[in-house]
Parts: C-alpha cells; sequence; structure tokens
C-alpha cells in the first residue's frame, strides 16, 4: 500500500515531534542559532531584525535607520570632498563646515553602524570574521581618521589632512540597503501564503441550537464546532464535511481551477471557496494551526536559515578582512620607515577603507531578492536557500509515486469479500468507518466508493506509519492494512486473491477482524500528465530518477515503465525511505520529492526536499520548496532558477572581491617605486563601477522561455 501511514491526521504532539525533527536540518548552519534566539524569533518582526553569521541582531527599524542615514547623507556629501578630491557640487566656505560634518558623520557612524558593530562583535566572539567585521573596520577607520583629519586640519590649516565621510556615509548606506533588500525578498517569498491568509474569512457561522448560527470570529471556535458555509462563501477553517456534497474551488491552494467535489467525512481546507450548495462541516484545526496557518508559520523560520552562497560572501569577506589588516600594517611599517608617519599613514588608512565590500555587501542580496520573486511568478515557495546551493551536484531525483506521480485521485476497481457471510458492501463499509476523517487518496478513494452506504461508528481509531489504520467497531477490533504487515499464516487463497489484484497493477488494501482476513479492496491511480515529460527531462541533465513507493512492486513497475523510471522501490515504509536517501546521498546530491506524511522524514534528510504543494502540511513543513501548484514541471523550473542563481552569485563575488584584489596592492603603494601611485578618487570610481556591475548582473537573472 502506498502511504497508509498519511491515513490520519497526526495527533498535536506527534506534529510537534515531526517538526522539531524536521527543523534539524535547517538549523545545520557554520554557526549554530543560540536556543532563545530561537524561541525569540517567533515575536520579532522582520523589518526587526537580522540574521548574519547565525547571530540574531536586533535592527531597530531597519527601513528607519537607512531613511535617517541617507538623510544625514546628503549634507556629508554636499559638504566634504572624495577621498580628498572636491567634486563640481562641493560647498565651501560655511563658517565651522568640517566640524558641522564631524557632527553629521558622528551622529550617522553611531546610528547607522550599530547594526554592523553588533554583528562584528558576533563575529569575533565565534572567531570567523566576517562581512559585518570588514565592514566595521572600514567605517571605524574611515571616522577614527576622519576625526583626526578634523582636528588636525583645526590645528594646522596648512597641512590640509583629507578625510573620509564621504566614504563612511555610503558605505554605511549601501549595507543598509543591501541587507534590507535581503529581508524583503525573505518577506516576498511568504507573500503566496500571506495572501492566501488574508481570504480566510475573519467570522464563522457557529451552530448554537438546532438549525440556528451565529456569527462568531474564527478565532473564537473551538475543536468539534459545528460551522455553516454559505454558497459563494469561503470555508473559514480546516474542517471536515458533515452535512452536503459542496463542490470547492481550491486553485487558491492547488493551482488546479477544477472544481473539486467533498463528501460527508472529506477535508476541507481553509480559504477554499465553496461554489456549490451551503454545508455544515465540523472544525478539525483551530485557526492557527490550520494548513495555512502551518506553512506560514514554517516558511517564517525556515527563511532565517543563512544559504552557503552567504557563507561563501562571508567567506570571502574574511579574507579581505585578513589581507586588509595584513597588507594595511605592512604598508604603514614600511612607508613610515621610508618616508615617516605624516606619509605612510594616509596610505594604510587608505588600504583599510578601500577593502570596504561596497560591492560585495549587494553581490548576494541583490540575487537572493531577483531569485525569490522569480521562484514566487512560477509557483515556487522557497523556504530554505541553502538547499539550492548543491543545484549543480544533483545526481538523483527520488521521487513518491501517488500523489507526486500519479494524480492521487484513487478508485476502488475491486472488492473481494473472504469470511463467511460478508458481501463486498460490507468489506467497503467497514473499510469507511476506519478511513473516516483521512483526506489521503486511498482513504478518499474508499469513502466515495462507500458513501451511499450506512457506515459504522468507529472508536479509537489509529495509525501506524508504512502499515495501515485500525479501530474499534462494536466490541471488535478491525483493521485496515497493507499486504506486507500480514501474518506469515495467511490462507494461501488469500494471498492468490492478492497476487492476482496486484499483478493488474492495483494498490491493495486488506480488512482484518481480529487478525482475521474478512476482504480485499483494490484501488488504481492515473499517471499525471507532465509527469513522462519531467522524467526525459530529468534524465537529459544526467540526473538518475528513483522512485520511491509504499506501494506494491507491480503497481510501482506499471507507472514506472510508462514513464522510463528504471529505478523502483516499492513496499517501503517511511524509515526504508529515509535509509534509501542516504544510500544515494554516498553517490552524490539527492532532491527528494513528495507530498506525504511518509515523505516527510526523507525530504528533510535529501540535499533538496520539494514538496507538492497539494501535499499534507507535514510533508510542506519538512521541505526546503514548494511547488504551489503541484506541477512537476515547476521542478524544471526550480533547477534552471537555482543553476542561473549560483552563476550569478558566483559573478558577483568575483566582481565584489576582484576589484579589492587589485585596489588593495595599489592602494598600499605597491607600484610607487615605479612612479604610479593609486589616486584615491580613482579608487572611489572603481568601488562605484564595482557596485554598478554587481546590481545591474544581479538584475539580469531570468528565466528562459
Amino acid at each position: 500500500m502506498t502511504k497508509h501511514d498519511h491515513h490520519h491526521d497526526m495527533s498535536m504532539h506527534e506534529h510537534s515531534e515531526h517538526q522539531m525533527n524536521m527543523s534539524e536540518k535547517h538549523m545545520d548552519m557554520d554557526m549554530p542559532m543560540a536556543h532563545h534566539d530561537m524561541d525569540h524569533m517567533e515575536h520579532m518582526n522582520h523589518d526587526d531584525m537580522m540574521m548574519h553569521g547565525g547571530h540574531m541582531m536586533h535592527m531597530g527599524n531597519m527601513n528607519r535607520k537607512l531613511i535617517v542615514s541617507l538623510i544625514l547623507t546628503v549634507p556629508i556629501i554636499l559638504l566634504s570632498p572624495m577621498m580628498g578630491m572636491k567634486m563640481p557640487f562641493t560647498i565651501t566656505g560655511i563658517p565651522g563646515q568640517n566640524w558641522l560634518v564631524l557632527l553629521l558623520g558622528s551622529i550617522l557612524f553611531f546610528y547607522g553602524g550599530t547594526p554592523f558593530f553588533n554583528g562584528a562583535r558576533g563575529e569575533l566572539q565565534s572567531r570567523k570574521p566576517a562581512m559585518m567585521t570588514l565592514i566595521t573596520m572600514g567605517i571605524v577607520v574611515a571616522y577614527v581618521y576622519s576625526l583626526y583629519a578634523t582636528i588636525m586640519n583645526a590645528l594646522h590649516p596648512e597641512a590640509m589632512v583629507m578625510d573620509f565621510f564621504w566614504e563612511l556615509a555610503t558605505l554605511i548606506d549601501i549595507m543598509l540597503i543591501g541587507h534590507i533588500i535581503e529581508m524583503n525578498a525573505v518577506m516576498k517569498a511568504g507573500s503566496a501564503v500571506d495572501g492566501l491568509a488574508a481570504l480566510v474569512p475573519k467570522m464563522a457561522h457557529r451552530r448554537h441550537h438546532g438549525d440556528h448560527f451565529m456569527d462568531v470570529a474564527i478565532s473564537d471556535l473551538a475543536l468539534g464546532d459545528v460551522l455553516l458555509v454559505k454558497e459563494n462563501e469561503r470555508v473559514p477553517v480546516d474542517g471536515r464535511v458533515l452535512t452536503g456534497m459542496p463542490t470547492l474551488d481550491e486553485s487558491l491552494l492547488t493551482g488546479e481551477s477544477t472544481g473539486v467535489m467533498k463528501h460527508e467525512g472529506d477535508h476541507v481546507v481553509g480559504g477554499s471557496l465553496n461554489g456549490g450548495a451551503s454545508f455544515t462541516m465540523t472544525v478539525a484545526h483551530r485557526s492557527d494551526d490550520g494548513f495555512l496557518a502551518q506553512v506560514q508559520h514554517l516558511v517564517a523560520n525556515a527563511q532565517q536559515n543563512q544559504s552557503h552562497a552567504e557563507t561563501l560572501a562571508d567567506r570571502v569577506a574574511g579574507w579581505l578582512f585578513y589581507a586588509a589588516m595584513i597588507v594595511g600594517i605592512l604598508a604603514f611599517v614600511i612607508w613610515t620607515a621610508i618616508h615617516g608617519f605624516a606619509y605612510a599613514l594616509p596610505i594604510a588608512v587608505t588600504v583599510f577603507i578601500i577593502a570596504c565590500p561596497h560591492a560585495l555587501g549587494l553581490a548576494i542580496p541583490l540575487v537572493v531578492a531577483r531569485l525569490t520573486g522569480l521562484a514566487a511568478q512560477n509557483g515556487l515557495l522557497i523556504q530554505n536557500r541553502a538547499a539550492l546551493e548543491r543545484v549543480n551536484d544533483l545526481r538523483y531525483v527520488l521521487m513518491d509515486k501517488t500523489g507526486t506521480l500519479t494524480e492521487g485521485d484513487f478508485k476502488v476497481q475491486t472488492v473481494n469479500a473472504l469470511a463467511d457471510g460478508w458481501t463486498s458492501d460490507d468489506v467497503l463499509r467497514y473499510a469507511a468507518a476506519l478511513e473516516q476523517g483521512s483526506s489521503h487518496p486511498l482513504a478518499t478513494g474508499i469513502l466515495k466508493a462507500a458513501h451511499e452506504l450506512d457506515v459504522p461508528m468507529v472508536m479509537h481509531q489509529t495509525a501506524t506509519a508504512g502499515e495501515g489504520v485500525s479501530g474499534m467497531i462494536g466490541d471488535a477490533h478491525y483493521r485496515l492494512v497493507s499486504p506486507t504487515t500480514l501474518p506469515e499464516t495467511l490462507d494461501q487463497q488469500v494471498r492468490d486473491l492478492i497476487v492476482k489484484a496486484t499483478a493488474t497493477g492495483e494498490t491493495v488494501s486488506v480488512l482484518l477482524k481480529h487478525d482475521e482476513p474478512l476482504g480485499i479492496i483494490g484501488l488504481s491511480d492515473a499517471i499525471k500528465s507532465d509527469a513522462e515529460a519531467f522524467i526525459a527531462n530529468l534524465q537529459a541533465q544526467n540526473i538518475t530518477p528513483v522512485m520511491l513507493t509504499g506501494d506494491n512492486e507491480k503497481a510501482a513497475q506499471r507507472v514506472a515503465a510508462n514513464l522510463g523510471i528504471h529505478e523502483v522501490r516499492a513496499d517501503l515504509k517511511p524509515a526504508d525511505k529515509i535509509a534509501l536517501v542516504k544510500t544515494y546521498q554516498a553517490n552524490g546530491a539527492v532532491m527528494m520529492i513528495g507530498d506525504g506524511v511518509n515523505d516527510s522524514p526523507a525530504l528533510a534528510q535529501a540535499d533538496l526536499g520539494v514538496a507538492i504543494g497539494a501535499g499534507t502540511d507535514v510533508a510542506i513543513n519538512a521541505s526546503d520548496v514548494v511547488l504551489v501548484d503541484s506541477k512537476l514541471a515547476d521542478v524544471t523550473t526550480l533547477l534552471e532558477l537555482a543553476r542561473q542563481a549560483k552563476r550569478k552569485m558566483t559573478q558577483n563575488l568575483w566582481w565584489g572581491a576582484g576589484y579589492n584584489l587589485i585596489a588593495i596592492p595599489l592602494a598600499a603603494g605597491i607600484l610607487i617605486p615605479v612612479g604610479f601611485k593609486l589616486d584615491p578618487m580613482v579608487g572611489a570610481i572603481l568601488m562605484s563601477l564595482s557596485t554598478i556591475i554587481v546590481a545591474i548582473n544581479a538584475m539580469t537573472l531570468k528565466l528562459k522561455k
């Protein structure tokens, strides 16, 4: 049987354990986040925080900080020279001008620079100087030297010591812009889900007594409350149909435009639109614990992770920090010995300031913002960017069958009664009783087939992952299980019937009473229309597709043969899937695509986990990327976007760092002996040019048609 392990909604305790387990992969960062920071994360606004180097930094309001810094920058640019060179628009002759610039620069330094000081402190405590440390070095040196220059110029006007207030102001502004761009990208990635939540009604019609309903806020709803959903209204919360057969538009959630008919007991998701007659439903999840709320919560948390490319940018910044420190100190010592302190100090200061990563600070955030926006436009919700960094290393794509390669719309094909006095209708009735409350495709197929039958009441309903469901009907214990879990002593006649059903590619469930077989139900599924083209595309990229399924071998091979998949692993339980992911990972990076509870451990283990948007919330929780429209073709789009984004990030890092590799030695005076000294003005122009190139390169990221 394919996925009986997600026949049921998990208990809150089980669900919490799943979330904790799934989050372990996402927290695998260079510098682990402190537990108190994780707990605090939920209560902080994206605008008021920044993740860097694994450390949470309170940013106040980043937008306000940038606005104030920009306002202070305007007079600084107008009143101070650029690396000692007066620009055509530079204003001179104002009484106390140098002291005014010092005042404005000091306010900007301490107000706008605070996030970088906090970040540098965290990096140095971790003994990993990176971007924050490099920025801090630049702005501290620029400020201290400019303070020194202002005092020296006041005491000795003829000295004409140049200051770096221009560079101080522009560096702080550009670094703040880079971090705001990145945070906006993170927030926009979740905007598709935020939009869904905005469309969920704020009020619900709750049964008061009899047929009387009262309007209450959805936050006041309790589990088991009975609600009325009228025609052309949206379902307020996740629940189960109690009476009626509504046709719901779930395109908001699955991307499918056709209406989905629901029957009594079927699962309905908050936000779907009732296009048919009124119906009543029971509340299965509170408004803050429904499908959309869980996706929103996990998106917000998962996207705090720092990607490998950003870590690479930090690593490059760390190298530049050490290079600037070593070269700057050496230049100061050497030029002091040759020409004295006054000659050496500006050279050393220029080295420290010119190493500041104007372009490097924007290299990754600009590409991330572009990637996230393009992904959202193409039905891809990126939850963990770090996983996309291994896209060029992918060798295997492991995928579930039901709901991923197939439609997941199971229909009952055969029903065989095995016990005396039992009919096929009896088998269906009792199987449907055990499946009550489940929205899994197999359960849905059985419930639809039995919707006109008198289904008995079930008590103590439980599920066992990868095996099946069980419960008490009357005073007897019944189970609906996969053939793989049946006892070895099973009658040969029963085994022959199971073999016969599986030979046609049907997925088989066996109904048992106290371990005595009562009947066999066979269901079959249809292959998705875009699955064959998707498999061919993977193979063209030298990526090996592998089918992992809990279904029987015959059913799996039938689908695999139609799609051209040569590697098939059937009759799997969740533990088997995660073990196979680890096995394939020994030979290369692995992508896992799935939609069910039994896929979630494998999704979390894989280098890149992709969840089908129409699947279960647990699978979505465990994944790195969600296919909002549930289309396999979107995986092809994802791979192309990820490869292009990685290429752009690498190019931008080379542009950002390449400028410094040339500018630092020149600023240190390596060519002074042959008569060439880097003009600070030329260095500033090169710095600006590098930043412009990085920005343009990021914006050229696009999806090829």
